[in-house]
């Protein structure tokens, strides 16, 4: 199974950050999945919590490898990982139905910037009144980087690809603006990262049985 070091070490700080912003029971969109570390260390970690993984359609495969082989045991109360469908922020299909909250960690800075606005626009479209975008990953402010190996790392990325880059807060935060979404935290977490959360207006909604 495809395995990162780095959703080792970070899934037990978000499950954390999680735990505070999302409701409960929540129903939560992920996009870019990856290995499926985080959907099973969530989905075993707290009760009442349905997740959606996605990725794109060629690595799809080993997502739902991941899925079948671990996410179907030792579940939370109330809780249930679905199987990965396919998703390209910028073409889609985003899935039906209404989410609590979207939730994406180290996507932005790989996909190319023409694509964060469809990322941000495509979550907006999926949530529920009062429902939350949750970003997670180094970000840059105002053009400048937080810390020298955020640095190091942007520089990285754009010799492999020059769409590709840490991300700023701030231009997030516009691209969410421009979608009824306002910014209620941004968290520091480990690494240099950081949580950024992003709510639509509204009050949240009760289920509406898109999981039953």
């Amino acid at each position: 199974m495809l395995f990162s070091e780095a959703c080792e070490r970070n899934k037990q700080p978000i499950a954390e950050a999680l735990e505070r912003w999302l409701p409960r029971p929540a129903r939560v969109f992920e996009v870019g999945s990856g290995s499926g570390q985080h959907a099973v260390h969530f989905t075993r970690q707290r009760e009442q919590l349905h997740w959606l993984p996605s990725e794109r359609a060629g690595q799809l495969a080993a997502l739902q490898e991941r899925i079948d082989r671990e996410g179907r045991s030792q579940q939370a109360a109330g809780s249930h990982l679905a199987d990965a469908v396919a998703l390209d922020v910028t073409t889609g299909p985003w899935p039906p139905g209404r989410f609590d909250a979207v939730f994406s960690a180290n996507t932005a800075h790989i996909m190319p910037a023409a694509a964060v606005p469809d990322l941000v626009a495509g979550a907006a479209a999926l949530l529920v009144p009062g429902g939350l975008l949750l970003l997670y990953g180094p970000f840059s402010d105002g053009g400048r980087h937080t810390a020298p190996s955020n640095a190091a790392f942007d520089a990285h990325l754009r010799s492999l690809d020059p769409a590709m880059g840490v991300r700023d807060a701030d231009w997030l935060t516009l691209l969410a603006s421009r979608h009824g979404l306002q910014p209620r935290a941004d968290l520091t977490m480990p690494a240099n990262n950081r949580l950024l959360v992003f709510a639509a207006a509204g009050d949240a909604a009760g289920d509406d049985g898109l999981w039953a």
